[in-house]
């Protein structure tokens, strides 16, 4: 790991020339200064509540990307996250939480970020207008056609960004783009774009606040919807962790106190056995031996419902989702069904 189709209205093959809306100043904030700061809360507050309904107008977006993703990754692609500054933090951050919630490969994880690891704490003079580098970046790690690229940037001009999205897409690579502003490279270039149109700022051009929240939001709505179709969630549950210390230790053994209803020490043998994997312990509560646990779970491929069902004599077939995309102007989403 290094640190380094029809979108929502992002389809217009003109880029806007006027200023972009995240960084138009609003007349509203003009005195926002002069404020009692209940009401400058009160009006950030309001904000965040703009960043989520703008993810909720792209969920349909967000649903179809994910589809492409899981068919890439399948094949044994790399998931791969890139950015610049408050967007590229974003992007670092949702991409490193994979590995210890989902025990995503770290050898299947890049994460590229204007200025490289230094970014991540301080601001790096330029880095973001390093187009150049970018394309370099792209070609020094191989991107193609079985990966998959997350470029972000509120803008959607980033040059970096672009640049880093415009190469992975030329090589090959599915490209998700997420922006706030429309009608930008960024959207116009990639396979998925996801808008997130929060509009202007409280403060002028700060995007690490309606911006950067429907950005957090986005990146973890996608990775979460990604990981349970690839089946690293069972039940509700992080059936994948690494349990990398004592609160994670313990989090496998409820998980699996609930799955199999056995004791605690009936629980703590299995994950001995399994040295640590939640999934074959749970396959050995079901009484198998290790060799069969791990057969029928690679027979599956990794998915433990369907394993479940494997040793347990029912059907060696993936349950395929229900997967509707919906339009944007769709009613409220329907409570989901118990299986």
């Amino acid at each position: 790991m290094e640190v380094d189709k029809s979108p929502n209205r992002a389809t217009n093959t003109s880029t806007r020339n006027s200023m972009m809306e995240t960084e138009r100043a609003s007349p509203r904030y003009a005195e926002i200064d002069l404020w009692d700061s209940s009401d400058v809360l009160e009006a950030m507050i309001e904000g965040q509540f703009v960043a989520v309904a703008a993810v909720r107008a792209a969920r349909s977006a967000l649903a179809r990307a994910v589809l492409d993703m899981q068919a890439r990754l399948e094949c044994g692609g790399r998931l791969i996250y890139a950015g610049a500054g408050t967007s590229g933090r974003l992007a670092v951050q949702d991409g490193a939480e994979l590995m210890p919630t989902f025990s995503w490969p770290n050898e299947r994880l890049l994460l590229l970020i204007a200025g490289g690891s230094e970014a991540l704490l301080r601001a790096v003079e330029g880095a973001e207008d390093q187009a150049g580098h970018a394309e370099t970046l792209v070609g020094h790690h191989q991107i193609g056609k079985d990966d998959v690229f997350i470029a972000v940037a509120a803008s959607g001009t980033t040059p970096f960004t672009v640049s880093c999205l415009r190469e992975a897409k030329k090589r090959g690579a599915l490209t998700i783009g997420i922006a706030n502003n429309p009608d930008t490279p960024l959207l116009l270039e990639a396979d998925h774009p996801i808008l997130l149109e929060t509009g202007s700022e409280p403060i002028a051009g700060s995007t690490r606040m309606k911006a950067g929240t429907a950005q957090r939001i986005a990146l973890n709505l996608l990775s979460s919807l990604l990981m349970i179709r690839l089946g690293r969630v069972y039940g509700g549950l992080m059936v994948d962790v690494q349990a990398a210390n004592a609160k994670l230790a313990r989090r496998s053994e409820r998980m699996l106190l609930e799955l199999s209803r056995r004791s605690g020490e009936e629980v703590q043998q299995a994950l001995r056995t399994a040295n640590g994997s939640v999934k074959l312990a749970a396959l050995l509560l079901k009484g198998c031996d290790l060799r069969e646990a791990e057969a029928a779970l690679d027979r599956a491929g990794g998915q433990l419902r369907v394993a479940m069902a494997i040793v347990e004599g029912g059907s060696a077939h993936p349950l395929q989702p229900q997967d509707s995309v919906q339009s944007q102007d769709d009613a409220a989403p329907k409570e989901p069904q118990s299986h």
